[in-house]
């Protein structure tokens, strides 16, 4: 049983979920997105550990390279979980809670910064986005006059993706400044005008970025690590610095996935296209540790971690989820909501889940995109670990 004890930390150290399988390269741009039973005794034999059950068949019956898992249950143990292998070259075994890139997580990184910006006066959450980018935001049937920063951290401001699927997958190593991103959006028409419904759209956390950035004069991914990073102790979590295109710590490689079926190596990439939406690397035991201290209080005041749990549907991403600020709630089968929010940025997908009574789970899995069936099966696991 690939089980581990919690791994000890170094000293030194996007995607949002599917909206169906025929937006699946769409969904690649986008990442630009517990309880358990405890270790057999030695008179008694190992009973099946569902965590595991799971891992293993995303590895055998999905065919992703490799899986990974943290999980915390109600008995406020941590348990690390590996299957499949970390390298399909050399066959190496996968690090025990590896670095991995977390997509479309990032994004809730960047909410909190906002909402922390809020509550110190600074930001307003209905103030438009012309009050702190002024005549930046303008394109057909696109005003950053009519646009508020609560639209785009809730996903409904109407401004069109900005991101090129093709020319991320064709060219990974380019670097990308956000205002050429910008440019790319502003060169579209809106979807629909602000407030009128929910879409998924990265365009809406560009801004975000970059309204941190005009408003503390430094860069959001000093913000991110100043204000949340460095705040809760994440060692093993960190915003890439442009032209950084590796993975710090002992990782899984991460794997594309062609037409053909076959596993393309994307490991090391230029996540500048993710940006304030998705470039960050974390592990799973860091994505646990941020939700929890984040649900718990830990990061923002109660009136503005209230106003990010506010949310609105978001049906496209599953049967009851909803849409808060940077934060989705999922409905689970054993009752009650999770907490979090995903990613999938090339080579890596992060799904996971933190309950309001301290259960979370984080799972990793490194190809993307994967088959018709891996996104809904490691939903599934994700609910498992939560309702064991």
């Amino acid at each position: 049983m690939n089980e581990h004890a919690p791994q000890q930390h170094r000293p030194n150290r996007l995607r949002m979920r599917r909206h169906g399988v025929a937006a699946t390269v769409t969904a690649v741009a986008a990442a630009v997105v517990a309880g358990v039973l405890a270790p057999a005794t030695a008179s008694a034999a190992p009973r099946p550990d569902v965590v595991q059950q799971r891992l293993d068949a995303l590895v055998k019956a999905d065919g992703v390279p490799a899986a990974l898992a943290t999980v915390k249950g109600r008995d406020g143990r941590a348990r690390t979980y590996t299957a499949g292998v970390g390298d399909l070259a050399t066959g190496a075994k996968v690090p025990v809670d590896g670095q991995v890139r977390i997509g479309s997580n990032t994004k809730a990184f960047t909410a909190v910064v906002v909402l922390q910006l809020v509550a110190e006066g600074k930001v307003g959450l209905d103030a438009t986005v012309d009050t702190y980018l002024p005549g930046l935001v303008r394109g057909d049937g696109i005003d950053g006059r009519n646009i508020t920063v609560r639209q785009l951290l809730q996903h409904t401001s109407g401004l069109p993706e900005y991101m090129d699927p093709a020319g991320i997958l064709d060219n990974p190593r380019r670097y990308v400044e956000p205002r050429e991103l910008l440019d790319a959006a502003l060169s579209q028409k809106a979807h629909f005008a602000p407030g009128a419904q929910w879409e998924y759209n990265n365009t809406n956390y560009l801004l975000a970025g970059m309204i941190v950035q005009k408003v503390t004069g430094r860069p959001i991914g000093e913000e991110i690590t100043k204000r949340v990073i460095e705040r809760i102790g994440l060692r093993h979590t960190y915003f890439p610095v442009p032209g950084d295109m590796t993975i710090h710590e002992a990782h899984p490689k991460g794997y594309m996935r062609a037409a053909d079926g076959s596993l393309r190596d994307f490991t090391e990439l230029d996540p500048s296209w993710g940006w304030a939406a998705g470039a960050m690397v974390s592990t799973n035991t860091d994505l646990t540790r941020f939700y929890e201290a984040l649900l718990g209080g830990r990061l923002l005041p109660a009136a503005q971690l209230a106003q990010m749990r506010t949310t609105v549907p978001a049906e496209l991403l599953g049967s009851g989820v909803r849409y808060g600020l940077g934060l989705v709630s999922r409905p689970l089968s054993c009752g009650g909501l999770s907490w979090g929010h995903g990613g999938a940025i090339p080579g890596y997908e992060t799904f996971g889940g933190t309950t309001d009574d301290g259960r979370t789970a984080s799972i990793t899995v490194t190809a993307f995109p994967g088959n018709d069936d891996t996104s809904a099966h490691a939903d599934q696991a994700v609910d498992a670990a939560l309702c064991r």
